[in-house]
């Protein structure tokens, strides 16, 4: 299994607000780069294809209030993974929001996918603090 993750990154929201927001997967469009085209989502699940590369399907397996959701992998996916979000709340109203994904990757898909995948993790919680700088 292959780990990557994200930047641990400060959002100036509690972190209730932050797991209420990451819990709905209706709330995830917002987030998703320009890469990321024919989303549909549920609260609980959701799909949409990353232009000239795969379609990819999610589904929350598992939430602990405020800080942790567990994302697996659902329907027809490259690999295998499961998609963290941590939340730790750090005081003020502000919390820190961190992504870790594990995948079953070969070696030769790794050596293409880890970076590419990285960079997504980042710009996801980028994206959400630039949402929530305000």
């Amino acid at each position: 299994m292959t780990r990557i993750e994200s930047e641990e990154l400060v959002i100036r929201k509690a972190s209730s607000e932050i797991f209420s927001d990451l819990s709905d997967f209706n709330n995830f469009e917002k987030i998703m780069p320009e890469q990321v085209v024919n989303w549909q989502s549920t609260p609980d699940a959701c799909t949409f294809t990353i232009k000239n590369m795969a379609s990819l399907g999610m589904r929350i397996k598992e939430k602990t209030p405020n800080s942790k959701i567990v994302i697996e992998r659902e329907g027809k996916a490259p690999f295998d993974f499961v998609l963290y979000i941590d939340i730790a709340d750090v005081g003020d109203g502000m919390s820190n929001l961190k992504l870790a994904f594990d995948a079953d990757l070969n070696p030769f898909l790794k050596m293409m996918a880890e970076k590419p995948l990285k960079n997504f993790l980042n710009l996801l919680v980028s994206r959400y603090q630039e949402i929530n700088a305000g």
